[in-house]
């Protein structure tokens, strides 16, 4: 017997195993709409009063936030990173700059290479760290630096659920309590480091996926070429077995993660330092690890900055 959506009894569209929930295409967006909106506001992330900054890189999560918080009412502007990471970086730069300018929306794109000294693919090819460590750093740093000194108050990622679960499962498996202390879905100013959130953790891939293809969304479909392997897509397929076999574990998670985070509470907070050089935080003393790699790049050095 074909499914029927529990709020108007038409023929349902979709079904959410893990909410054991069918809905057909309008209350499926509303209600995608709705946690979102419902995140916003238990987190108390930011209002319609705040300098809203959208870090958008051209595939769906980005663009949905950004769609979804046009349609809540939200002013936010965009900010796309062009990581020099040849035809992948292209192709993203054009979708971003499509739906900006589909939806009216302010986009601002800020070069690494201009910055750095060097893209993101020529630092791969002569650097023996991962890739996706130094693509973590750089983006990490062009995006608060950017967000600092344009004056927003709060700066927003699409990361979701699937990102979040994934990424908890390595912190807890290496106790790493630092790092088990700082995934939450909203973290305070410090100094220089601007606030930042994450309006999508409700939210998994399959659902922002389906979103988008209803939205009329074109974003990005490929991967980047040098995250095959990465450690974070090896445990998100671990999550997408344990779902598979029991359903909602991964919502269950994250949201009892953080009702007991406050005993991952550091003995010892996080120092921050200013780096001497472009006075963004940094955990240690001397130049941050951005600079250290920049200024390697400027000597014709090896790119290893550890």
């Amino acid at each position: 017997m074909a499914k029927r959506c529990r709020i108007c009894q038409k023929k349902a569209f979709i079904y959410l195993r893990y909410a054991n929930l069918a809905l057909c295409k309008e209350h499926f967006i509303q209600r995608t709409e709705k946690v979102v909106k419902e995140t916003i506001e238990k987190f108390k992330m930011f209002s319609p009063q705040d300098k809203i900054l959208v870090a958008v890189s051209g595939g769906k999560d980005s663009l949905v936030l950004w769609h979804i918080l046009g349609k809540l009412g939200f002013k936010a502007d965009g900010v796309h990173l062009d990581l020099g990471i040849g035809e992948f970086s292209s192709l993203s730069l054009k979708l971003s700059q499509k739906f900006s300018e589909t939806h009216q929306f302010n986009l601002k794109v800020v070069s690494a290479k201009e910055v750095l000294g060097a893209s993101l693919e020529e630092l791969f090819k002569k650097s023996k760290e991962k890739p996706c460590s130094l693509c973590g750093t750089v983006k990490r740093h062009l995006l608060n630096e950017f967000a600092y000194k344009e004056g927003y108050s709060v700066l927003l990622t699409g990361h979701h659920l699937d990102d979040e679960t994934a990424r908890l499962l390595g912190n807890l498996l290496n106790w790493e309590i630092d790092y088990i202390w700082r995934q939450f879905p909203v973290l305070p100013q410090e100094g220089r480091l601007v606030k930042r959130a994450k309006p999508l953790v409700f939210l998994s891939k399959k659902e922002i996926e389906t979103y988008a293809q209803l939205e009329g969304i074109e974003y990005l479909q490929v991967k980047c070429p040098y995250s095959r392997g990465s450690k974070l897509h090896f445990l998100s397929d671990i999550m997408d077995e344990i779902e598979k076999h029991f359903p909602s574990s991964k919502l269950r998670f994250l949201k009892g993660f953080y009702k007991l985070r406050k005993i991952f509470y550091p003995k010892k907070p996080i120092k921050l330092f200013e780096c001497p050089s472009c006075k963004m935080p940094t955990t240690s003393e001397g130049l941050c690890r951005f600079c250290r790699l920049k200024e390697r790049i400027s000597h014709g050095e090896n790119f290893k900055t550890n």
